[in-house]
Parts: structure tokens; C-alpha cells; sequence
């Protein structure tokens, strides 16, 4: 993956290139009492509609604890370690930063992870394994103060038969962050997406 430096991540200038067609990926509805939505279908599509949905799901609110639960519920046995997780990293650091500790409800806190971009590294097994990356707007708004940077993600998954899950094995290389849209973002290959029907 693309190393970029750290001011890529940063909101500005965007471009009228891009890195191929966008990306069309399935949006279901979140199912009950489940912090993660199943439900999609088993291609590379669907594997980036998965982990679409569940990082906008994990990073909504900023907390490490739910970012925690999300990827305990998400991870088959022998998947990657949580505690090597980019996403957890910045949650912990801004929590730290902010002096709020993980899972203490915090009035005014704000944080939301919109995705917009994301790429397909590869299929494996008849598409029943991927690698697929995310690129989404993350914005901190605490105590009058906003904070937005273009965050990447990306995981290798495993199709259960009925759904996807992070893969056991080795950790997908972590993603390039950029500004979403921007020439940084092209340069790393994300490509925009199209998100078919409701969440």
C-alpha cells in the first residue's frame, strides 16, 4: 500500500481524476440489537459494503470500547489482534488527548466516520477471502473545537458461508490515509463508491 505522509490525511484541495469507476457496494439495514449488519452478499462488493457499514458503525462516537466490541463480535478465532488496529489507535490517542476514558458518555462529544472511497486489493479461495480498504471523512466535534482527517482502513475477510468476517491469519497491510477525493487519495487507488439502498 501507498505510504503517504501525514498531511495527506489533512482536508484539502480535491481532484477531478480518479483511479476507475466507482465502486458499487450494498447498504442493508442494521439488524437488531447487533452493533454489525449482515446480510450482504458473498463478492468483493460485498465484502466492501461490510466493512463499509462497519466502520461507520465502530468509529461512530469516537469510543474505543464500542470500536472494541464491534471487532470482538466481527474477528473469527485467530483473527488479527485488536490491540494492532490502526482505527483503535486514534480513538485511544484522541480519548487520551481529550481526557475522557473509553466508554464514559462524554455531552458534546461528536465523532463520525463517513466513508466515500474504497478499493478492492484482491480476491482469493473462488472470492471466498478479500482484502478491502475503506477511505472515509473521520470529524472529532468536542467542547466548540472540530477536527476532520481523511482515514483509511483495510482488512482481509473471510465469507462464513453467511456472512463476512475479519479473517484469521496475517494483518491486511494497514491503508494509505488521505483526504478523501483528493490527488493523494487516486494515487493510493481508492476509488468512490456507490451505495445501493438504505442503511
Amino acid at each position: 500500500m501507498l505510504t503517504l505522509p501525514p498531511e495527506a490525511a489533512l482536508p484539502h484541495e480535491l481532484t477531478t481524476a480518479t483511479a476507475g469507476p466507482p465502486i458499487t457496494v450494498p447498504r442493508p439495514a442494521p439488524i437488531a440489537n447487533r452493533v454489525l449488519s449482515d446480510g450482504f452478499p458473498a463478492t468483493a462488493e460485498g465484502a466492501l459494503g461490510w466493512l463499509t457499514d462497519f466502520n461507520e458503525t465502530a468509529l461512530r462516537g469516537g469510543d474505543p470500547a464500542t470500536y472494541a466490541r464491534a471487532y470482538g463480535e466481527a474477528a473469527l478465532p485467530h483473527a488479527p489482534s485488536l490491540q494492532g488496529s490502526g482505527p483503535l489507535a486514534l480513538l485511544t490517542s484522541f480519548r487520551n488527548e481529550a481526557g475522557i476514558r473509553p466508554g464514559e458518555l462524554t455531552p458534546g462529544l461528536t465523532v463520525t466516520y463517513d466513508v466515500s472511497q474504497g478499493l478492492i486489493k484482491g480476491t482469493a479461495e473462488g472470492g471466498r477471502f478479500a482484502v478491502v480498504c475503506t477511505l472515509g471523512q473521520l470529524s472529532f466535534d468536542y467542547q466548540g473545537q472540530s477536527t476532520s482527517m481523511g482515514i483509511g482502513d483495510c482488512q482481509a475477510l473471510r465469507w462464513t458461508g453467511s456472512a463476512w468476517r475479519i479473517a484469521p491469519g496475517a494483518r491486511a497491510a494497514y491503508a494509505a490515509c488521505a483526504w478523501p477525493g483528493s490527488a493523494e487519495s487516486v494515487a493510493a487507488g481508492y476509488r468512490p463508491l456507490n451505495r445501493d439502498g438504505a442503511r
